[in-house]
C-alpha cells in the first residue's frame, strides 16, 4: 500500500549532530560504551577494513536503551515528578523503557504483542518490577488489534507521556550515539551498514554520519518480507507493509515515521532487502566466528554487507565499512529452528 503523504523535510531539523551529541551527555555513564569488534575473516570475505558495533552488548541487549533513556532523561530535566510514560513495542523497545523506568523512577506502561519473544516480555516484566507502582505490560494481538490505537486511548486515560519506538526526535537522537561512538572509534568510514524496522536507528545513525564522516555511505537493510522502507526509498512515497512474516520481529514494523521518512530521504545513500535465511546464516557466522548471540534483526546490517559484497566483489576493495549489530535478544528455544534455515555456506 501506497499513502500519498509527501516527506515533510522541514522535520529533518528536529534531530541534528548537536541533538545526538547533547544525547551521549545524558548516556555518558549510563549507557555501555560497546567495543569495537573486527575480523580478519570477515576483512578478507568483504576485501574492506570491517568495524563491527556490537549493540548486542549494549544494556537490555539492544540499541534501544539509547533512544529510550534518551527521552525519558529529557521528561525529567526540569526537576519536577513525571506522571508516567506509555510506549509500545515488541521488545527490544520495551525492555529499554521499562529499564529507563526503573533507573530514573518513572512509571511506564508497556503494550506488548502475545506473540513476542518470550525473552523479551520475561525480561521487560522483570525490569519493571523495580519500576514505580502503576507500571505494567499489556499485552495484545497484533493480527486484529493496532498497538497504536491501544497505546493512544491508555495514554489519553491516564495522562501519560507516550514514547514511540522510532519515531520521536529524542529517541533518533538516542539512537544516533551509536554511529557516532563507532565513528569516534574507527575512525572516519567510506560505509556504514545499518537494520531498519521504523527507521529510528537509521535515522540518528545517518545524521551522526553526515556530520562526523561526510563521504559515508549510510546502506540501510530490512527483512524481504517487509521492505515497505525500500520502496518508500526507491520511490519516494510512504509504503507500508501490515504484519510482514518474518523471523526478524524487531523489524516487523508497518511503516517509515513521520520523522523517520525525511531523515532517511535526505541523509541514507541506499536501501536493500534480504530473505530470512541470509539473515540467519548472518547470525550463525556471528555465533560461530565472534562468539556472539545476534537476534534476527540484529544481524540484517551483517547480512546486508555479506549479501552486497558477494554480489559486487569488488564494490568494497580497501574501504573503511562499519556495521551496526542491533541486538541479541533471541528466544533460546526458537534459535536451532532458526539457524536451521541458514545455507549451509554460510
Amino acid at each position: 500500500m501506497t499513502t500519498p503523504t509527501a516527506p515533510d523535510f522541514s522535520l529533518c531539523d528536529a534531530v541534528t549532530i548537536d541533538h545526538i551529541r547533547a544525547a551521549a551527555s545524558r548516556l555518558a555513564g549510563v549507557a555501555t560504551r560497546t567495543p569495537l569488534l573486527t575480523s580478519r575473516e570477515l576483512d578478507a570475505r568483504v576485501g574492506a577494513s570491517v568495524f563491527l558495533k556490537p549493540e548486542c552488548l549494549q544494556r537490555v541487549g539492544a540499541f534501544k536503551f539509547r533512544g529510550a533513556y534518551n527521552a525519558m532523561r529529557k521528561l525529567t530535566e526540569p526537576g519536577l515528578g513525571h506522571p508516567g510514560v506509555l510506549a509500545y513495542s515488541s521488545g527490544n523497545h520495551a525492555q529499554a523503557i521499562a529499564l529507563s523506568a526503573s533507573i530514573l523512577r518513572i512509571p511506564a506502561v508497556i503494550v506488548m504483542p502475545a506473540d513476542a519473544p518470550r525473552i523479551k516480555v520475561a525480561q521487560t516484566r522483570a525490569y519493571l518490577a523495580d519500576a514505580p507502582a502503576g507500571s505494567e505490560v499489556i499485552v495484545y494481538d497484533r493480527a486484529t488489534q493496532s498497538r497504536e490505537e491501544i497505546g493512544g486511548r491508555i495514554a489519553a486515560e491516564r495522562a501519560l507521556t507516550l514514547i514511540p519506538p522510532y519515531d520521536h526526535p529524542d529517541v533518533i537522537a538516542g539512537q544516533g550515539t551509536a554511529a557516532l561512538e563507532l565513528i569516534e572509534d574507527a575512525g572516519s568510514l567510506d560505509s556504514l551498514f545499518v537494520c531498519v524496522g521504523g527507521g529510528g536507528l537509521i535515522s540518528g545513525c545517518a545524521v551522526a554520519a553526515a556530520a562526523t564522516s561526510p563521504d559515508c555511505r549510510v546502506i540501510g537493510v530490512e527483512p524481504a518480507a517487509g521492505d515497505d522502507a525500500t520502496r518508500s526509498f526507491r520511490t519516494k512515497s510512504l509504503h507500508s507493509v501490515k504484519n510482514p512474516i518474518t523471523i526478524c520481529d524487531g523489524a516487523q514494523t508497518s511503516s517509515l515515521g513521520r520523522y523517520t521518512f525525511p531523515l532517511v530521504l535526505k541523509h541514507v545513500s541506499d536501501m536493500m532487502a534480504v530473505p530470512d535465511a541470509t539473515v540467519a546464516g548472518a547470525m550463525r557466522w556471528a555465533m560461530d566466528r565472534l562468539k556472539l548471540v545476534v537476534e534476527p534483526t540484529g544481524a540484517l546490517a551483517l547480512a546486508g554487507l555479506l549479501v552486497r559484497s558477494a554480489a559486487q566483489p569488488s564494490a568494497f576493495r580497501g574501504a573503511r565499512v562499519g556495521v551496526i549489530i542491533s541486538g541479541g535478544n533471541v528466544d533460546l528455544e526458537s534459535l536451532p529452528g532458526i539457524l536451521a534455515m541458514a545455507p549451509r555456506q554460510s
